[in-house]
């Protein structure tokens, strides 16, 4: 297999906000140990793309963006490679691996949270230097560390659903994780994009009693309904009115659970007052500098309400969101989210139509359809 990879790929480059990509060509790297080359199929653009493009975030550059991609196994290291499962990696495996790389030993590793490694790496988010070129997804190839959390791609899993699995579907997998049993519970999921598109979707699946979607975007409310919300609200209310509507579904309680994925301090501080007594505020949406948000204090602690940030994700969650995917492809057309398909040498116009149009996601295929 490594006799037919060319010497050297394309790649997109991010060199500062607003400036136009540039396709330059690197070298593939020579593979040690069990390090794995994997040729990208499709990568999805993500928000945090786009706003670190537009100038809306920081990141490092210059680099190689995107982090949402799946790829065929193209070459292993001589000492070869398994997937998180253990069993040996093939080329020519369909597979997605942890958008964050951790080192297993540090402290923080050692206690728990291994996606706050002392060591983090992140594909999609690196610097570009001498043998780390080559971590994003806006590339014909990408380099996979040794300790990669790699897994292979059900069959049933199309590769426009497969390439958020490793930022969106995982992440929402690490928020339900932490929410704990959603069956049988009223769920509010605050933002229909991407994220909370999924989040309708899993908690549907996992069997909660309401799902409760709340935006300001009229399509993207009625695409909340294709995706298990079973209740839509019109985020544009204030936040009397809107506690008043869950109040009203919930037998005047209130929702056990409130999943924030918008990271606008206003729904957040809306979020908190559709809780029941009890109730559990879990927000991941805010990942982009705003301004602080307001939480009563006294009512935080009078109505005993739980608050859990989750930021980046663990191996299991990306195990998790792939299991969802595959068990429930038949239900919820996640294919359909992607609005375009762009080649890599087209980046600047999908990135112009992703902030233009809107569309939950945008895809880049590299060397066309698969």
């Amino acid at each position: 297999m490594k006799s037919i990879l060319p010497e050297t790929v394309k790649a997109a480059v991010y060199v500062a906000p607003g400036e136009p990509m540039r396709l330059r060509e690197f070298a593939l790297p020579e593979l040690k140990g069990s390090e794995v080359l994997v040729r990208v199929r499709c990568t999805t653009i993500c928000g945090s793309d786009l706003h670190t493009f537009f100038g809306r975030r920081i990141s490092p550059a210059p680099s190689v963006l995107g982090h949402e991609m799946v790829g065929d196994v193209a070459a292993i290291g001589p000492e070869g490679a398994c997937d998180v499962d253990g069993r040996p990696l093939e080329a020519g495996d369909r597979v997605t691996w942890s958008m964050v790389w951790s080192c297993g030993e540090c402290f923080y590793c050692t206690h728990g949270l291994p996606p706050k490694c002392e060591r983090l790496l992140k594909f999609g988010h690196e610097a570009l230097r001498p043998g780390l070129a080559l971590l994003g997804g806006f590339a014909e190839f990408c380099f996979l560390p040794e300790r990669t959390a790699i897994c292979r791609v059900p069959a049933l899993v199309p590769d426009e659903a497969a390439s958020p699995a490793n930022c969106a579907t995982s992440t929402v997998a690490a928020v339900v994780r932490h929410a704990g049993a959603l069956a049988g519970a009223n769920v509010v999921v605050y933002g229909a994009g991407m994220l909370g598109l999924t989040a309708c979707a899993m908690a549907n699946w996992r069997g909660a009693a309401q799902v409760i979607a709340v935006e300001t975007d009229p399509r993207r409310l009625a695409l909340a309904r294709q995706f298990g919300a079973t209740q839509v609200l019109d985020g544009r209310a204030g936040k009397a009115e809107l506690s008043r509507a869950v109040r009203q579904l919930t037998a005047g309680r209130g929702a056990e659970y409130v999943l924030e994925f918008t990271g606008v301090p206003e729904a957040m501080e809306a979020g908190v007052e559709l809780l029941r007594y009890g109730g559990r505020f879990l927000m991941a949406g805010a990942t982009f500098p705003s301004r602080p948000i307001a939480l009563d204090a006294e009512q935080l602690v009078r109505r005993i309400i739980g608050v859990q940030g989750v930021y980046n994700y663990e191996a299991q969650d990306l195990q998790a969101a792939l299991h969802f995917l595959a068990e429930a492809s038949g239900r919820f057309p996640f294919a359909e989210l992607v609005g375009r398909s762009f080649r890599l040498e087209e980046i600047q116009e999908a990135f112009d139509y992703a902030e233009r149009a809107k569309p939950p996601r945008v895809a880049l295929r590299p060397f066309g359809l698969c």
